[in-house]
């Protein structure tokens, strides 16, 4: 698994959401967190589709966080931008592991295991810690 460049802008700019209690603009985000505008627009269109983030349209318009930031977690933003976590293919289709065991495996096991605790640990970072400096 690779968190790409996508799910890092995304990260960042729901952190500068966090941080600004108030609505922003996409071009104010965009300078902030070093982001280009093409893709800030793509992904926040993602995350008001998810219901993370809250849009406003007009003139004073722009994009504010639409939930607590306890309640958001590394985990959430990167499912919604990568798709589910998954370390290895046959973790989330049995059917194409290469040793034609479904799944059935010491090493589909042990993988499994790992990315258990990656799942656990990611969804344990929420943005009220990162705002906070806890990490």
């Amino acid at each position: 698994m690779n968190i790409t460049q996508e799910s890092d802008y995304a990260i960042r700019a729901v952190l500068i959401l966090t941080n600004n209690n108030e609505v922003l603009d996409a071009n104010s985000i965009s300078r902030i967190g070093n982001i280009p505008i093409r893709f800030l627009l793509k992904l926040l269109g993602k995350l008001v589709k998810a219901g993370i983030v809250k849009s406003y349209r007009g003139v004073n318009g722009g994009y504010k966080l639409n939930k607590e930031p306890k309640a958001v977690n590394l985990k959430m933003i990167i499912e919604e931008i990568e798709g589910n976590i998954a370390i290895n293919r046959c973790l989330y289709d049995a059917e194409v592991c290469n040793t034609k065991m479904n799944g059935n495996c010491c090493i589909h096991r042990a993988l499994c295991n790992v990315q258990e605790k990656l799942s656990n640990e990611l969804e344990s970072i929420n943005f009220e810690d990162l705002k906070n400096g806890v990490w």
